[in-house]
């Protein structure tokens, strides 16, 4: 078996690395990190939308199996990425500028974990 010297090896990974932010590309945050940033002050720290600001916008409760159930991963993707109206009223704001598809969908996932274990 043929093992890459070291040297190489962190090279290779290093080079990966500087390449993405030599072409301005930020590394992917945790999906947490995001869900702290930009959901948490609506749909609070479990996802049951209990803060104020997630209760006079009717923030759904994610913890809640017939929220769960209803919903469908490309239905919270878009809401994340293209934002939410009622009417003329922007009830979510679009987060396409600030996050990738994979984070997104990372966000998705862990909106996911919020559903009550049986």
């Amino acid at each position: 078996m043929r093992t890459i010297p070291f040297a190489v090896a962190l090279a290779l990974v290093l080079g990966g690395v500087m390449s993405a932010f030599a072409t301005g590309e930020a590394p992917p945050k945790d999906a947490k990190t995001n869900y702290a940033s930009l959901c948490k002050g609506c749909h609070g720290e479990s996802g049951k939308g209990d803060t104020k600001l997630g209760q006079m916008l009717k923030a759904p409760d994610f913890s809640a199996a017939k929220v769960q159930e209803a919903l469908k991963d490309e239905r919270i993707f878009k809401a994340i990425k293209e934002g939410l109206k009622k009417g003329d009223k922007v009830i979510m704001k679009p987060y396409a500028d600030k996050l990738t598809d994979p984070e997104i969908k990372a966000l998705v996932e862990l909106l996911r974990s919020f559903k009550p274990k049986p």
